[in-house]
């Protein structure tokens, strides 16, 4: 059984993309954007930080194709979708106070992810939260809908690198004095299979949230589940 559990927010504890989606509208509808993008599309835009994030809003609205949303910034040009860094801002600018203001409006627990947390803590089993989520909004969901079960919650700010950098998760096995070999990942994206990977912990991927089974096992995914009742088994041994 491992000694900790760290687990990202977004599409893994928490379905988050109903508010994300309403917030990305709302940004890109400042602006003068089109914004009536569903959440299937919004949430793929969603998990590296929120500068990367808001770059492939504006990229998806420029009529970037899905599969290639991953390379913005990187390998594909802003200006291939007609927005530039200081687009990125104003997105930015619109979106984190909406978002900020309504991050619960509709955002729960994926069922059985509760119990799954009850159950870990009865076995004296440390839970954290690493996401690039911005940490003021962490902290306000962590508190508000996982009302003590979780050890830590750790999210974005200046003072650490977001994932995939190891930096949180370091950070969070040494607040716990567990060292990685004891812990676990768990995730639902690219990134997290890359922030375990550079943490040197190992990884469950999750197929329930932001990105699909296919995506995940072609970016490196080695142990995937469907629900939240799978992850016990592997959890606990």
């Amino acid at each position: 059984m491992y000694k900790a559990v760290i687990f990202d927010m977004d599409g893994t504890i928490l379905n988050t993309i109903s508010d994300l989606t309403a917030a990305s509208n709302y940004a890109l509808e400042q602006m003068g954007r089109c914004h009536d993008f569903t959440e299937e599309k919004i949430k793929l835009c969603f998990g590296c930080g929120i500068d990367a994030d808001m770059e492939k809003v504006l990229a998806l609205e420029g009529g970037c194709p899905e599969e290639k949303l991953e390379y913005i910034g990187s390998s594909i040009p802003f200006s291939r979708y007609h927005f530039s860094e200081k687009d990125v801002e104003t997105l930015k600018s619109f979106f984190v106070p909406r978002y900020a203001a309504h991050c619960r409006e509709k955002t729960a627990p994926y069922k059985g992810i509760p119990e799954v947390l009850s159950a870990l803590r009865s076995h004296g089993v440390l839970t954290a939260v690493a996401s690039n989520k911005d940490d003021r909004d962490v902290q306000v969901l962590a508190e508000s809908l996982f009302p003590r079960l979780f050890d830590k919650a750790m999210g974005n700010h200046k003072e650490i690198r977001r994932k995939p950098a190891p930096d949180m998760v370091l950070e969070i096995l040494e607040d716990f004095h567990v060292p990685p070999a004891e812990a676990v990942y768990i995730g639902d994206s690219e990134v997290d299979i890359e922030t375990a990977k550079s943490a040197g912990l190992p990884c469950i991927s999750v197929s329930w949230g932001f990105r699909t089974a296919p995506f995940l096992c072609a970016h490196g995914a080695e142990v995937m589940v469907s629900s939240p009742a799978e992850l016990l088994p592997f959890l606990m041994g």
